[in-house]
């Protein structure tokens, strides 16, 4: 069995996309052979060189005469010379093989189209000594001049992560897609084409797998599936990914399938190895949540008798045959959060399958990847962890969990702990009240670097009716927490939300900038509102006020048009809250008033101006369930005893030493008092040495024993300096 399985242009630069390797792992544990290419990466970097450049120049040429069509580009086309001389060296700055390059990019030697303005903020961004990421953020810049100058004067589609987006996005017809793939192949289908041909599919390939994850990948996949046609006529071809488990649920035009055979639908293990075990028997007659054409006819079969895979079943992610080594490392804005998503290489694991919270009204609940809730072993994602280390040589993780569950995330943090891993790693969650300042603490200690959550609207009448499950004041209080840990926190949020009205906005950008302000978040991002066709709002429009405009469709379908009882045309809002968003994100704009954002007028406020800040000045109750454990990080404080004279007297001083990374912290009281300190201290660090759990009650009855209660104890000045050095109620 020859299986292929293909990443089409274009995802992101700095990372592969899982899927692929989610899929190659599982079919490893078949005894299945599978190869993989992520084509996105291999058609960028073949155009990011300067043969690439030389070829894109060299075509916007008419009779020896330069065609440029703006202003942007005619600057760029007089520099491009410059562009052609750097390119090279700035690829290899990016994929790290060249990194005393970056003192010349600082310095001012890469040609720069579309920035006129002063650069003086990016001293303020990344100092003096930043020189790495600040020389990264400006060939990043580099790359968008690049960018831009091919989608203006080159190929209408291109985009380094979006491509041909237009015809994905809201596709109820396949007749636009359709007409573009009869036409001429663009630029870029030519270089998918010839990277393609350069894999030289064998004659035998028999199953070509294309993941599309979001709206532009879908006419590169389709693109593909026409030249594989023609490369490998005997060779089957299935399409799924996140596009087509939300969009093409109910697609019936069979134009579609004169390019693929088929499409699978939600986990992909149990379809694809249906299909592999149909090609092996030449037998097409049972299938598992896949589409086909039979005739002209298109047909689903769901088949929910063949059991789906376990998370225990599927295997270890596998990255082979991936240009790990290519990827590149982009800083698109100046925000240490912002970064982690374009910069460094992240193996992507889940902790769980589907959503542990599953109610949010404006999400795809009723889909099964999100509607089945599984999660995996903290013991199961420490070996995968190791694995990927030995096979991939990186140590960071990103978990692209729906929202990573708070229990699980406790226990895969000791479970690092105890195997003594360093790695780095940070993940999507709720801004539920689970997450304690204790909890906060451990995860940054096992490597935990930023997290980031949907704070929505921002609204506590809003979040009710999503039924999000959290307030503003929680989210407050959580995101704290995990800052005064060190985590980094980047916020979803949202515009438009039904039955939003226009003081809800703007009381909602207040929330936002005091948060901000406060220091509690750090990056985040504006999105309008769209209604999907799986959520409870579609499902009942008529309770949050919204009226779903007829529509038909054979291909997509996700998005639906809808009219809002208040008759608010939200999109006004988009330019000021991005615009306001930008700027808190840089830490600066928080004195400007909320109307200059826009260019229209809006209501004033009705936040308190301190209402955030009040909020995080309220006392902090440590939660002390007999089930809780009592973890310490540290190494075994000393406990020291002097004797001191003073004026002719002598006397017995105790000291309890904790030495933490950063210096130490010594804790003077009572002898007993000090002992008994030192012991739950050691029963608490036993754990993490391969012992046994130590909790609150056990804590409470060695208390009881030694005349002490253990509540009361918690709430001295002794206690709250050993959490301070370590010691942890989690």
């Amino acid at each position: 069995m020859s299986v292929v399985l293909f990443i089409p242009p274009f995802t992101q630069l700095n990372t592969p996309y899982p899927a692929t390797a989610y899929i190659k792992g599982f079919l490893n544990t078949q005894g299945i052979e599978a190869f993989q290419a992520d084509l996105g990466l291999q058609v960028a970097t073949r155009i990011l060189s300067k043969a690439g450049l030389e070829t894109i120049f060299s075509s916007t040429y008419v009779n020896g005469k330069a065609v440029a069509r703006d202003v942007v580009s005619e600057r760029i086309l007089q520099l491009k010379e410059q562009y052609i001389q750097y390119v090279d060296p700035v690829v290899r700055f990016l994929q790290g093989k060249n990194q005393t390059f970056a003192n010349q990019i600082v310095n001012g030697i890469l040609p720069d189209a579309q920035r006129t303005q002063d650069d003086t903020d990016l001293e303020f961004s990344f100092g003096s000594l930043g020189i790495t990421d600040k020389a990264k953020y400006l060939a990043t810049r580099f790359l968008e001049d690049l960018e831009y100058y091919i989608g203006v004067n080159v190929d209408e589609h291109f985009g380094f992560t979006r491509y041909a987006e237009r015809l994905g996005r809201s596709a109820n017809s396949f007749d636009d897609l359709y007409t573009a793939l009869q036409q001429t192949p663009t630029f870029t289908d030519t270089l998918l084409f010839s990277e393609i041909d350069k894999l030289e599919l064998a004659a035998n390939t028999e199953l070509i797998l294309l993941t599309v994850p979001f709206p532009g990948n879908l006419y590169s996949a389709f693109r593909i599936a026409q030249h594989a046609k023609k490369r490998v006529p005997n060779a089957k071809i299935a399409l799924g990914g996140g596009f087509a488990n939300t969009e093409l649920r109910s697609v019936s035009d069979p134009r579609v399938f004169e390019f693929i055979d088929f499409i699978t639908l939600d986990d992909g293990e149990a379809p694809i190895l249906q299909l592999i075990h149909n090609i092996r028997e030449n037998k097409f007659d049972t299938f598992k949540r896949s589409f086909f054409c039979e005739g002209n006819e298109v047909r689903y079969v769901n088949n929910s008798l063949i059991p789906d895979f376990k998370q225990n079943q599927l295997g270890t992610p596998d990255y082979s045959d991936l240009k790990l080594n290519d990827y590149m490392s982009l800083i698109t804005l100046a925000n240490p959060m912002h970064k982690l998503w374009s910069d460094g290489r992240w193996n992507k694991l889940t902790m769980a399958h589907g959503c542990y919270w599953g109610k949010c009204t404006f999400c795809d609940i009723s889909l099964d990847y999100i509607g089945i809730y599984e999660p995996a072993t903290a013991k199961l994602l420490c070996d995968r962890v190791e694995t990927l280390i030995a096979a991939t040589g990186e140590t960071g993780f990103h978990f692209v969990d729906e929202a990573a569950p708070p229990s699980l995330m406790k226990a895969f943090a000791l479970e690092v702990l105890r195997r003594k891993l360093v790695i780095t790693w940070w993940a999507n969650i709720r801004f539920e009240k689970n997450f304690t300042d204790d909890l906060c603490q451990l995860l940054a200690a096992s490597g935990c670097i930023a997290v980031s959550g949907g704070l929505e609207v921002a609204s506590d009448r809003l979040l009710k009716l999503i039924d999000k499950g959290v307030t503003v004041a929680q989210v407050a209080q959580v995101t704290r927490s995990f800052t005064e840990a060190g985590i980094l926190v980047h916020a979803y949020l949202m515009y438009g939300y039904p039955t939003q009205t226009v003081q809800e906005t703007v009381d909602s950008l207040e929330m936002t900038r005091q948060l901000f302000e406060s220091g509690v978040i750090q990056s985040g991002f504006w999105h309008q509102f769209a209604l999907t066709a799986h959520a409870p709002i579609a499902k009942k429009p008529e309770a949050y006020g919204v009226k779903i405009k007829a529509t038909t469709h054979q291909f997509a379908l996700n998005d639906l048009e809808f009219t809002d009882k208040t008759g608010i045309d939200h999109s006004i809002f988009s330019g000021g809250l991005k615009h306001s968003l930008y700027n808190y994100m840089h830490g600066v704009g928080f004195d400007i008033p909320l109307h200059n954002w826009f260019d229209f007028k809006i209501p004033k406020t009705t936040i308190p101006k301190n209402y955030i800040v009040s909020i995080l000045e309220n006392e902090r109750n440590l939660d002390l369930n007999a089930h809780k454990q009592i973890v310490f990080l540290g190494t075994t404080p000393i406990l020291n005893e002097k004797t001191i004279q003073k004026k002719g007297r002598e006397f017995t001083v105790s000291e309890l030493v904790y030495v933490t990374k950063r210096g130490e912290i010594r804790i003077k009281a009572e002898i007993e008092f000090l002992q008994f300190l030192l012991e739950i201290t050691k029963l608490a660090a036993q754990f993490l040495n391969g012992g046994q759990k130590f909790t609150v009650a056990n804590a409470e009855k060695i208390a009881l024993e030694s005349g002490l209660n253990f509540n009361e104890f918690t709430k001295t000045k002794p206690f709250q300096l050993a959490r301070n050095g370590g010691l942890l109620l989690v």
